[in-house]
């Protein structure tokens, strides 16, 4: 009948396997299944059910000292991750990530605008709930002061973390317990005991640096310049050792505005989406059981570039987490 849509339609479009046009569908994350945080804390686990990553937006930006707008990134993400969705094995990786781990995406973790001062335990509540059922956990900012309250959640689990951290700022500036702004929250990291100093790294800083010295490892944007992604994440294994919980973060200001221009405090003089790829590429085996790609912009974007960069991260993360669960192997090195 005209206008009705077939019983073999319906049973395609919930195929999860069916294939559907870039401009077809929902934009979830990579086409994942929709699945509500909620239901996501009532399912009781299943023996020998794939270990499942969930992605959330934390679509938060009033802690952001430049152009606003990194609210919208988690969106904008998704429906750039679209254009990732169709192959199965995610080039150059060797296994399917979908058949090793469950992909769901979450949402968003909500809360009150008119309430800034609670939006940080808001959002630490709503990711421990997630990663204290066991669930890897990968978001979307957002301005990248939500980090602070999702490393508190990862390590109300995990334990001191070690962190990975790409950014052209150090965002190590200090403050005082009640501030909230994006340029302070790995110096509450540190004072907290959230990450241990020691063996954390920074990488493509290129702004000064907070007036007190950390002890974190830094690698500026100027050493890339002069060293390959094999020879970077040599000196981040170095640095990140064994038998730690990785927390990695992008912020995606760490790439160099011609290739992601839709974030809110651009600065020249950064990698290409290429290179800093291959270093996530290398660093697999490192002990990553979450993280994040905040900052994007939407707004300030062109063709959907920085979204799509920000999508392509957060994808090469869900691989990490996967390889250091013992669920694949990392790809062949593109400089061996």
């Amino acid at each position: 009948v005209h206008g009705e849509i077939s019983l073999s339609a319906t049973t395609a479009m919930a195929d999860e396997g069916a294939h559907q046009a870039m401009f077809m569908g929902f934009p979830s994350f990579l086409r994942a299944e929709i699945v509500s945080a909620r239901t996501l804390l009532e399912e009781e686990p299943v023996e020998g059910s794939r270990p499942t990553c969930v992605l959330v937006g934390v679509p938060f930006d009033t802690a952001c000292s430049g152009r606003s707008g990194a609210r919208l990134g988690p969106r904008a993400i998704r429906e750039a991750s679209l254009n990732l969705a169709w192959e199965d094995c995610k080039f150059p990786w060797g296994f399917n990530l979908r058949k090793v781990m469950r992909i769901v995406d979450g949402g968003d973790l909500t809360f009150d605008y008119g309430e800034p001062a609670k939006i940080p335990a808001t959002i630490e509540a709503g990711a421990a709930a997630l990663v204290s059922k066991g669930l890897a956990l990968v978001s979307l900012g957002g301005d990248h002061f939500a980090t602070y309250p999702l490393l508190r959640a990862v390590h109300a689990k995990y334990g001191k973390l070690a962190l990975v951290h790409f950014d052209a700022h150090c965002d190590t500036w200090a403050c005082d317990a009640d501030r909230i702004d994006h340029g302070t929250m790995f110096y509450r990291a540190v004072k907290e005991g959230l990450i241990d100093p020691r063996r954390s790294v920074q990488i493509g800083i290129r702004t000064t640096v907070g007036e007190e010295d950390l002890g974190i490892t830094i690698m500026d944007a100027r050493a890339l310049l002069t060293l390959t992604p094999v020879e970077v994440a040599a000196r981040v294994r170095a640095t990140v050792g064994a038998e730690i919980p990785v927390y990695l973060t992008f912020d995606i200001d760490c790439l160099d505005p011609s290739y992601a221009p839709g974030t809110g405090t651009p600065v020249c003089g950064g990698p290409t989406t290429a290179y800093a790829l291959e270093v996530l590429r290398e660093l697999s085996g490192l002990g990553v059981v979450a993280g994040d790609v905040m900052e994007v912009a939407p707004s300030y974007d062109v063709s959907q570039v920085t979204a799509l960069a920000g999508a392509s991260i957060a994808l090469e993360i869900m691989h990490l987490i996967a390889v250091a669960k013992g669920l694949g192997s990392g790809p062949p090195s593109a400089f061996a």
